[in-house]
């Protein structure tokens, strides 16, 4: 298998996803603009977002993973299948209670989350996180079927599923919205109900894509099986990872309550800018880290589990040179280039220009900070494939608490902008964290050539990025929001040239690009 191709496979299935994101986020900035309706949203939206990345996503894959591809190298097909029964049917369990309590106690979660809601704000978000909240069932289902694919080598559903999320919200905000205002109920519900036709797609199109390779679960809903399933070993290996990795993610999953927070206190709209700030910061995360991730967890478990520390050592090593070669440049653009990008997707309807300017503060904040945010999605999966989560659980706590106190420092003189640099900031001691643990533990060695590599790649990042900067002042991409097309040519042509030019200097530097080719 070549790494890089499947890695670009899934970096292009997600920029699908991605894209269709941001048409999603235009249209509910078009439609809504930055108030306290869209912020209470994304307050209802967060709740099953949270409680996905804590338990589907977050905590349970970063279990899973490591034990279900272990368990395949080292046991067989046989094995393998029987852990997932029995880890479908436990998790099947957990679902359908933990969606009964939150549609019962959605007001609870709606003032955790969100006290900062004015009162008919916060009305409208417990209705839309009850309607949302069986979303979790699904996509903690969708992550299980992820971790069997990815595992199996079968990247194209996984990367591809979240399209069905953003087409079907699209359509309910094209074709409900407009109804729901008529029939006398809130507009805004119609996202809602897009969100939750869209947890059911996605969840259906696993059948058949776990079927052709034969790892269909097989769940039992008999008080009997669930307790069979309890008693597997492999239930028990993935449930004594998870405890940890639970504390971990319940941490970042902590952070971004208190930010959510903090940003509702900031004034009306904030969280929202916040939201599409951090949409537009997922394009490089999610391209980069999302797919690195994918590919290099169940293969740097293979490799111990076959007892191959250099082998180990390697794709680490390749990974991080892709997170520098791709992260730096992309970082670079969302400091220098934020405004216009902003200014281009979302300055339209409802989205003023002071809501260009907020976004564009809190992109460039997220920007300081993305080639941590990226380089985790490589470094962690190196301790999980240990089954080690402890180690980047205490790395975590910490680093919330030192997020905290950089949102003392930066929130009273940035507004939500200092909520994102918080981030970044936190992310970049994160992963130097994680780095320099794997280095002492000697489980990472470096290839030769690091310091002239990461130097040429920050010399063709700063060339890039003066252009950026240039053509920046050079437009208003403000004024040019009267002619969308030639604002949208202008960016799209902005951005190949900086394209162009980055990597053209890195070619004239001497990188040879081709050293990215890995087979395994």
């Amino acid at each position: 298998m070549n790494l890089l191709r499947s890695a670009s496979f899934i970096s292009a299935l997600t920029l699908v996803s991605r894209i269709t994101g941001l048409v999603r986020e235009q249209m509910v900035a078009a439609l809504f603009g930055a108030s306290s309706l869209t912020d209470a949203f994304q307050v209802a939206f967060r709740i099953p977002n949270l409680l996905r990345r804590l338990f589907a996503e977050g905590a349970f894959s970063q279990a899973f993973v490591p034990v279900l591809a272990g368990t395949r190298a080292r046991e067989g097909d046989e094995a393998t299948q029987a852990l997932i029964n029995a880890v479908a049917t436990v998790l099947l369990w957990a679902l359908m209670l933990t969606c009964l309590g939150g549609v019962i106690g959605a007001p609870l979660l709606v003032w955790v989350l969100g006290s900062g809601l004015p009162s008919s704000a916060h009305d409208v978000a417990v209705v839309m996180t009850r309607w949302m909240f069986p979303y979790i069932g699904c996509m903690s289902l969708v992550a299980l079927s992820a971790g069997i694919l990815n595992t199996w080598k079968r990247f194209l559903v996984p990367a591809a599923t979240p399209v069905l999320l953003n087409l079907s919200v699209i359509a309910a905000g094209f074709l409900l919205v407009p109804r729901l205002e008529s029939w006398g109920w809130q507009p805004i519900y119609g996202l809602a109900v897009g969100v939750m036709l869209g947890g059911i797609l996605q969840l259906l199109v696993q059948v058949p894509a776990l079927a052709r390779i034969g790892a269909l679960p097989r769940m039992g809903l008999s008080l009997g099986a669930l307790r069979q399933s309890w008693q597997h070993a492999g239930v028990k290996r993935v449930l004594s990872q998870m405890a940890p990795a639970l504390v971990g993610v319940g941490v970042a999953q902590l952070s971004l309550v208190i930010n959510l927070q903090i940003a509702l206190l900031v004034g009306a709209g904030a969280a929202s800018w916040l939201t599409y700030a951090d949409r537009l910061m997922e394009f490089p995360t999610a391209l980069l880290g999302v797919a690195l991730s994918a590919i290099l967890t169940p293969q740097l478990s293979a490799a111990l589990g076959k007892g191959e520390p250099k082998a180990y050592s390697s794709l680490l090593d390749w990974g991080l040179r892709l997170v520098v070669l791709l992260a730096l440049p992309c970082s670079v653009a969302l400091m220098v280039f934020a405004q216009p990008m902003v200014a281009v997707l979302y300055h339209r309807g409802a989205f003023q220009a002071s809501d260009v300017l907020h976004t564009t503060m809190a992109v460039m904040g997220y920007g300081v900070g993305l080639i941590g945010l990226v380089a985790i999605k490589v470094l962690a999966p190196g301790f999980y494939a240990q089954q080690d989560t402890r180690t980047p659980v205490r790395i975590a706590v910490t680093v919330l608490a030192l997020t905290q106190l950089l949102n003392l420092l930066f929130v009273p003189w940035l507004g939500v902008a200092g909520l994102a640099l918080s981030i970044g900031l936190g992310a970049m001691i994160n992963a130097t964290w994680l780095f320099v643990g794997l280095r002492r533990k000697g489980s990472y060695l470096p290839a030769p050539g690091w310091l002239g590599f990461a130097l040429r790649v920050a010399i063709a990042s700063a060339a890039m990025g003066g252009l950026q900067f240039w053509l920046a002042q050079r437009l208003d991409w403000i004024a040019l929001g009267v002619n969308e097309f030639m604002r949208a040519l202008a960016m799209a042509a902005s951005l190949g040239a900086s394209a162009l030019l980055y990597f053209a200097v890195l070619l004239a530097l001497g990188v040879n690009l081709r050293q990215f080719v890995r087979r395994v």
